[in-house]
């Protein structure tokens, strides 16, 4: 049994590059583009993170005025708070302030009849 395999198959890939030190820059030149890469892709990825927690801490923070129920698990009662998350049309996603079943979808109206929201 040969303990030659690995270095055979890179003897053999340094003479199909043109060398030992070719090989040495093509591997260099490929880990170095492929260390940017993911750098470029980690900041972007954290950057839009970030702007998306800021905007949900931003987010405007609306008043329950009458009680309701929105949906089978919802229950609004007056003095609770809510933020919406993001809405579509008459879809809205919300956040209820110290509920643990968070988020819940109601329509748009039903928030218009139980709070301040406009």
């Amino acid at each position: 049994m040969s303990n030659l395999g690995g270095y055979q198959v890179m003897t053999t890939f340094a003479k199909k590059v043109g060398g030992p030190w070719n090989l040495l820059f093509l591997t260099l030149g490929v880990g170095g583009a492929l260390y940017k890469c993911g750098e470029v892709a980690v900041k972007k990825t954290y950057k839009k993170m970030k702007s998306l927690n800021e905007k949900a801490e931003t987010a405007k923070i609306y008043n329950v005025t009458a009680d309701g129920k929105g949906g089978k698990d919802l229950v609004l009662n007056s003095g609770d708070t809510y933020k919406i998350l993001e809405s579509d049309g008459e879809s809205i996603l919300i956040e209820k302030i110290g509920d643990s079943n968070n988020p819940y979808f109601v329509s748009a109206d039903f928030l218009r009849t139980v709070s301040d929201y406009t």
